[in-house]
């Protein structure tokens, strides 16, 4: 038999009970964050036709979902609010009132603590102009007035009922400045989940049908340039040593390597997001019949989780639930 193998690592994958007993990485429904949206004055829910099966939910046919999400054993929920009258202040995003906090105070009395209740933290779903700030008088964004914004918004939220707030605006000290904002008004124990690596990708697109966003032109000038990664380890740290508890990669597929990157030099757990563009490009594609969607599901989750995340935002998390369960 001399030339033949002595060592065979196939015999490790000869059936599903050793594939299972040696794999490395589990994905788990607990890891999983479902994103959903929700629109002021529906009264029946509205499919984004850019992201099949993911829609525009009224208030009732959120509580609704959010109820199966958390029977499937997804770990959190983050909500977005589309409200139908936007100004260049964003303040529908700030008001008690509007639909954003209406929403979590929705899920908070129809959830509770059985799931993490998570909330979008930015202006750009409610400014007529789209941008995720207030708008200096050259027209660029204008950070400092923009944290103020912010600091009032964490507040409305927290009261609201969210336990975790998604700063996600990407301007220079915005999680230092909504922690203070939490804490001076009580708010100690609601974290922060930052949006510390977001880069100014193409990805976004579905994203932007679903929130109706008004934005014209980029925003490249507070996102991060796509070939940048030291940057994105100290965005990271800057939010961690401003009080983050948890920090996010966003796009997740094209920025594994960050994701990993980042999992390796920080202590708190790391998030990354399977953004809108990641989940049309394969549900296209499968509505082509060239992938299978259940198997490329598991694959790509796997993946961002194996790259160094702990929490993954997905569209596809209560269909994940489900297919890890089965």
């Amino acid at each position: 038999m001399a030339g033949y193998p002595t060592v065979r690592p196939r015999r490790l994958r000869r059936t599903p009970a050793m594939r299972r007993l040696v794999v490395e990485t589990h994905v788990e429904p607990s890891n999983l964050i479902l994103p959903m949206f929700v629109k002021e004055g529906l009264t029946e829910p509205r499919p984004i036709s850019s992201l099949p099966g993911v829609v525009q939910h009224s208030r009732e046919s959120l509580r609704k979902a959010a109820v199966e999400a958390v029977q499937a054993g997804v770990g959190g929920i983050m909500l977005f609010g589309v409200p139908t009258s936007r100004d260049p202040q964003g303040s529908a995003g700030t008001d008690p009132d509007g639909i954003l906090n209406v929403a979590i105070r929705d899920l908070a009395a129809e959830v509770g603590d059985a799931t993490v209740i998570m909330s979008d933290l930015c202006l750009d779903e409610f400014t007529s102009h789209g941008h995720c700030g207030l708008l200096a008088a050259d027209g660029t964004v204008d950070n400092d007035a923009t944290l103020e914004a912010y600091a009032t918004m964490a507040v409305a939220q927290a009261s609201a009922g969210a336990h975790v707030l998604g700063p996600s605006g990407m301007m220079d000290g915005q999680v230092g400045v909504v922690r203070r904002a939490l804490d001076e008004a009580g708010f100690t124990e609601v974290a922060q989940l930052a949006y510390a690596a977001k880069y100014a990708s193409a990805f976004y697109g579905p994203f932007r049908e679903a929130v109706e966003s008004a934005l014209v032109g980029d925003r490249k000038s507070y996102q991060q340039d796509p070939g940048n990664l030291r940057e994105a380890l100290r965005e990271v740290a800057l939010d961690i040593a401003e009080g983050a508890d948890m920090v996010m990669v966003k796009p997740a597929l094209p920025y594994l390597d960050v994701l990993t990157k980042v999992a390796a030099a920080v202590d708190v757990p790391v998030a990354a997001y399977q953004v809108s563009g990641e989940y049309a490009m394969v549900e296209a594609a499968v509505a082509n019949g060239w992938l299978d969607r259940d198997r490329v599901i598991l694959e790509t989750l796997t993946s961002i989780r194996r790259a160094g995340a702990q929490l993954i935002l997905t569209y596809w998390a209560v269909d994940a639930a489900r297919l890890l369960r089965a």
